[in-house]
């Protein structure tokens, strides 16, 4: 058993935003540790969007994380031999981290050329309340409404 939880290494901001939340969306689209080429396919994305909606990328881009974000989400609980889905609230940290996952996700199952336009098609959606990203929040809100029954059991 460890004593204790392992420490958070601070996240350095982003050289053009000045956001860590950037730096924490980029180091979720970055795979096999290339990360310059996730900043290049973020910044992309955001000059995209800014191309399609006229507006600030970067202002739509939290828009759509903000609406992505669920508030609750069910939780498997074995009790008495049956498994129940047990709704619970998500933790600040998780609530983020499952915003940038889902949109990042979703956006690479989308139809486009690159995945800078597939993420910046998918952030417009998001903003607007629609893609697969803010049906995602939307079925895990369902689930939690309908499995309110078992709200009692919470871990």
């Amino acid at each position: 058993m460890r004593k204790q939880a392992a420490k958070k290494l601070p996240l350095a901001p982003d050289p053009k935003f000045g956001d860590k939340q950037v730096t924490r969306f980029v180091n979720n689209i970055m795979e096999q540790g290339k990360k310059s080429i996730a900043y290049r396919i973020f910044y992309d994305a955001i000059d995209r969007v800014s191309q399609m909606t006229n507006e600030n990328g970067y202002e739509i881009w939290k828009r759509a994380l903000v609406n992505v974000t669920p508030a609750v989400e069910v939780r498997s609980r074995r009790i008495g031999g049956a498994t129940f889905q047990i709704p619970a609230e998500v933790r600040a940290d998780r609530k983020i981290s499952l915003s940038m996952k889902w949109l990042i996700r979703y956006a690479g199952d989308r139809n486009g050329k690159s995945m800078a336009e597939k993420l910046a098609n998918e952030i417009v959606a998001a903003s607007k309340g629609e893609g697969a990203a803010f049906k995602k929040k939307e079925d895990t809100h369902r689930m939690a409404e309908a499995n309110k029954a078992f709200s009692h059991f919470r871990v």
